[in-house]
């Protein structure tokens, strides 16, 4: 409505904003028209959608953030005003300026002041306010300067355009850029930009506190009030992990560190639906006095996360707290397993935990399946666990097929490589399609559910698919936010597999060596060939989950 209303006709609208699965990227300035255009009835269904969100937060008492103006503008705000001052920024990730260089307009330009107090005045008159506003302006993308005067004057101005709508408005900032970039913001520069804004009129979330916290080395925040975060998930991945003594100790040493400006916890996760137990450990910390004696609490989640209480259960359990969920150092979980990723030769197959406790906690969970069989959650954990074996085993399969292919052992690849691609990847593909919550279909049709044509429900659906598997026209983020979902499993990581170990096969047979280059080219048609394949996958599971569950145990537990 701004932008329209500035003058810019609906074509560079449209060039602007990205597709649905996209727009977070967008937001931030990273991205702009990959998977796009937004259809007019987007729009339309998000404004009704945001009433409702707006008004349900409010009456539980939640304060409400709206986004502000962060400075990145379609280039048709070049055409409509000639004489303003915006620079093009670079490419983002591995993006190049198709769909990325996004135009930043110079927060000293005055056009700065008016789009920014224009948009809030237009939030808030539609819905309201509690005051607190968010914008990251240089998420990810360097400033243009690395002069501390420059960068208060930017953080001043994005601040001026919030108090121009509203006098009393709170600035909630993500701190990711502090650790993403710490060549660029050193000291002075993230006093710089906090300092452009009067003190406690901006509040940082320190946003992967339990990992590389920045309140440690700003001198909390030189002074602004900031939220100890929990990241924990980059992509929405499933893979069991967590870094409990780092969430159990790290937001009670923050309150204590010196002048400390701590104001809160918060839950930052990228995608939620795994890892339970995490989410529901950091939620317990924010109302405690002291860390907690995990392995009794573990044991205590169990019994209500079942109703009732089980020991082989909270055997399991606490073996799972003390491999997978204990991470510690510098932990950033993004599922590296062989299983989500594009085959080679040179795969990461490290682990920070001891596999044979998942492999034990499996043979304990199974062994409450009478017991406890009817309970929803165990069945959903059952799957979970099951998957993290299984995922296991990928691995070591893998190891298994290049050690043959090294040594030029063609039976043995044979072997290796068959039990994957015809045993075990399908075993789990029906597990995944065993449970709801754990079906390509349901992401899918939920993408599809939101449309109001067919033609919007192709291109949701394209967005959805893209943004699990390649993320971008050309896998410029590939499997980024992989997910193991059943029907993704046997139809795009189980064909990628199929490709590799015949890739190799043939390579042995031949004598001709393996190109990875050929492969990956090779492979990337498979891959794009899944996102435009059409094919639709049932939303409602199939298979008893404790049968299969058990089936693969037989066949497969070390």
């Amino acid at each position: 409505q701004v932008y329209r209303s500035l003058g810019l006709n609906r074509s560079e609208i449209d060039a602007y904003f990205t597709g649905p699965a996209f727009l977070a990227w967008n937001r931030m300035g990273n991205l702009r028209g990959w998977a796009g255009p937004l259809p007019p009835a987007w729009h339309i269904k998000q404004l009704y959608l945001q009433y409702r969100i707006v008004e349900r937060m409010r009456s539980l008492g939640m304060i409400t953030v709206l986004p502000a103006f962060a400075g990145h503008v379609p280039q048709g705000v070049l055409r409509v005003f000639p004489r303003v001052n915006a620079t093009r920024l670079g490419g983002w990730s591995h993006f190049n300026c198709t769909y990325s260089c996004t135009y930043l307009l110079d927060p000293e330009d005055p056009m700065f002041q008016v789009i920014g107090t224009l948009f809030l005045k237009e939030l808030i008159k539609e819905f309201g306010t509690d005051h607190v506003y968010s914008a990251d302006t240089f998420n990810e993308m360097t400033p243009l300067s690395s002069d501390p005067a420059y960068l208060s004057r930017v953080s001043n101005a994005v601040f001026r355009s919030m108090t121009g709508a509203d006098p009393e408005a709170l600035w909630l900032m993500q701190g990711w850029l502090f650790q993403h970039q710490p060549d660029f913001w050193q000291p002075a520069q993230v006093r710089a930009l906090l300092h452009g804004v009067p003190l406690g009129r901006i509040i940082v979330l320190d946003l992967f506190a339990e990992s590389k916290p920045v309140y440690q080395w700003t001198e909390s925040f030189y002074g602004q009030p900031f939220i100890w975060c929990m990241l924990h998930n980059f992509g929405g991945n499933h893979g069991l992990f967590g870094t409990v003594e780092a969430i159990n100790h790290g937001p009670f040493a923050a309150r204590s560190f010196p002048n400390s400006t701590m104001v809160g916890t918060g839950l930052v996760p990228e995608g939620i639906e795994q890892n339970d137990m995490v989410y529901e450990l950091m939620n317990e910390l924010g109302w405690r006095q002291e860390p907690l004696d995990l392995p009794s609490w573990v044991t205590r989640y169990a019994e209500r996360r079942y109703g009732a209480p089980n020991a082989a259960a909270a055997s399991a359990w606490r073996l799972l707290l003390r491999s997978v969920y204990n991470c510690t150092g510098v932990c950033v979980n993004h599922n590296r397993s062989p299983l989500v990723r594009r085959p080679s030769l040179r795969m990461d197959t490290e682990l920070w935990y001891n596999a044979s406790d998942v492999y034990e906690a499996w043979r304990l969970l199974l062994s409450a399946g009478t017991e406890l069989g009817s309970s929803p959650t165990f069945r959903y954990d059952l799957v979970d666990v099951t998957r993290q074996a299984a995922q296991q085993l990928v691995s070591d399969y893998y190891l298994s097929i290049r050690r043959a292919f090294q040594s030029h052992a063609l039976p043995e690849l044979l072997t290796a490589g068959g039990v994957l691609v015809y045993d075990l990847l399908p075993e789990l593909d029906s597990l995944l399609s065993s449970h709801g919550l754990f079906l390509l279909g349901r992401w899918l049709e939920s993408a599809r559910a939101v449309a109001t044509s067919d033609q919007e429900a192709e291109q949701y659906e394209l967005n959805a698919r893209n943004q699990v598997t390649l993320w971008g026209p050309s896998g410029n983020i590939l499997d980024y936010a992989n997910k193991q979902l059943g029907g993704l499993v046997l139809d795009y990581y189980g064909v990628r597999w199929s490709l590799f170990v015949s890739a190799l096969v043939e390579s042995l047979n031949s004598g001709s060596p393996f190109h990875q280059d050929q492969f990956n080219q090779a492979v990337f048609q498979v891959e794009r060939g899944f996102v435009y394949n059409k094919k639709r996958y049932p939303a409602v599971p199939a298979g008893d989950t404790l049968e299969i569950s058990r089936k693969l145990f037989l066949k497969y537990y070390p």
